[in-house]
């Protein structure tokens, strides 16, 4: 009975609260486990879906008369980086990432704590401990890794890696990566470091011959969520499917193989 609970998924259905995204709205969410030994194809195929991985909880919005949320991937293959993008990656040209196993350490949840207390003191992880923080970075049963970004020493070559700055917590997909949570020194907010991990991302999916960069939901009309709109040509989840947006909004089926 044990075996069948943790690989048959259940989904249950939570209770309404305040929308962090639209003032006057409630929002519910639809989730599941993300358990046992096909956990990692569960991911893939509920991320596929438009869910989102937080720890071993896999979850979607169900709003009872909302459907603002809508999942954004890029395209990597297809995208080609614009002026202000080159910019951002010429502006971050001393900078090395590294993808590593998913364990927390005292400095990255250093600057996660910054990076809360300046960017989301007063949204729902402002209150997270070092061991909350552990958690979200453990707590995961499908191919999860973190990405850090640290200033390259002066004199050191291209591999010599010294500060720091930023941290991404990246899931592994059969067709892409999926940004889980991403943050950043917030006294380094002049480097656009939210959009040059993202450009990173789309670098390091090519490499590996996987297609997409999961960025999680698109809101309209939410200025926390503008930003994801700006990668092109990239894909939305509508109920017929995946559809293309290229950079002047028009939205169309891809060509079925």
């Amino acid at each position: 009975m044990t075996q069948h609970s943790r690989n048959t998924p259940q989904f249950y259905l939570t209770a309404p609260s305040p929308c962090p995204y639209l003032e006057g709205r409630q929002e519910r969410k639809v989730f599941t486990h993300l358990v046992g030994e096909k956990a990692g194809e569960l991911n893939d195929l509920l991320t596929h879906g438009g869910f989102r991985r937080s720890q071993s909880i896999a979850y979607r919005p169900a709003c009872d008369q909302c459907r603002a949320c809508v999942s954004v991937r890029v395209i990597a293959g297809e995208f080609r980086p614009s002026r202000n993008f080159r910019k951002v990656l010429a502006r971050n040209a001393d900078i090395v990432g590294e993808m590593r196993s998913a364990v927390p350490t005292s400095e990255q949840y250093s600057i996660f704590r910054a990076y809360l207390d300046a960017r989301h003191h007063d949204g729902g992880m402002a209150d997270m401990t070092v061991l909350d923080y552990a958690m979200m970075v453990e707590d995961s049963h499908v191919a999860t890794r973190v990405i850090e970004y640290r200033l390259r020493k002066p004199g050191a070559g291209l591999s010599g890696k010294g500060e720091l700055v930023a941290v991404a917590l990246t899931d592994i997909l059969n067709d892409g990566l999926s940004m889980v949570y991403s943050f950043f020194e917030p006294t380094e907010d002049d480097r656009s470091l939210g959009t040059f991990m993202i450009l990173d991302h789309i670098t390091r999916a090519r490499r590996l011959g996987l297609p997409y960069v999961y960025l999680g939901y698109w809101i309209e009309g939410s200025a926390k969520m503008d930003y994801k709109a700006r990668f092109h040509p990239q894909q939305r989840l509508a109920p017929s499917g995946w559809l293309r947006v290229d950079a002047s909004g028009t939205m169309a089926p891809e060509p079925q193989d």
